[in-house]
């Protein structure tokens, strides 16, 4: 039995432009999604948004989310407020939690104790003080004085790379940094 007599037998047609789609989404994961059609074949293709580490890129993949909702989510996240259904994340946008209804079957809520070892607590650098910096384990109180002396001599650091360039930190710190840090 072919594919086409397979999906004939479970009463699905082939369809192209649905193909297309999935391969799309498939083949690209940082895809945005356009319309609920490709958020119902991103959810048969497992992709799943976890709504308490999401970051403004993995919003602004969801339909009808602007960067100004996206950037104020990630920003509750990063202040430790954790969403737990359908209707914080309506809470926390001031809108019906119906509007958001159709994304559920991607959007993944997950409690994560932000007191935990295994969840370390991530810091603005752009807001953070000097102290608070220098609670990172990799962040050693000369570079948290460093990274702040910057900013407010050059502006708020744009994200991780910014922050690398202005600083010439090496990637190695870099990548134990993005755990610790959220713009």
């Amino acid at each position: 039995m072919g594919l086409s007599d397979w999906l004939a037998a479970k009463g699905q047609q082939i369809n192209p432009q649905r193909l297309a789609i999935r391969a799309r989404i498939a083949n690209d994961p940082y895809y945005r999604f356009q319309s609920m059609a490709e958020v119902a074949v991103a959810a048969e293709l497992g992709i799943k948004i976890d709504v308490n580490q999401a970051g403004v890129d993995d919003w602004l993949r969801l339909p009808g989310i602007s960067i100004r909702q996206a950037r104020s989510l990630v920003e509750l996240s990063g202040l430790g407020v954790q969403f737990l259904c359908i209707e914080d994340l309506a809470a926390a946008l001031s809108i019906p939690p119906l509007r958001l209804q159709p994304l559920e079957p991607i959007l993944y809520f997950a409690y994560y104790n932000i007191d935990g070892l295994s969840t370390p607590k991530r810091f603005n650098p752009n807001t953070a003080s000097v102290e608070e910096l220098a609670k990172i384990p990799v962040i050693e109180p000369a570079i948290a004085q460093i990274i702040v002396e910057n900013r407010l001599a050059h502006g708020n650091y744009r994200n991780l790379a910014d922050l690398q360039h202005r600083l010439s930190l090496s990637s190695q710190l870099i990548s134990h940094l993005m755990h610790y840090l959220q713009f």
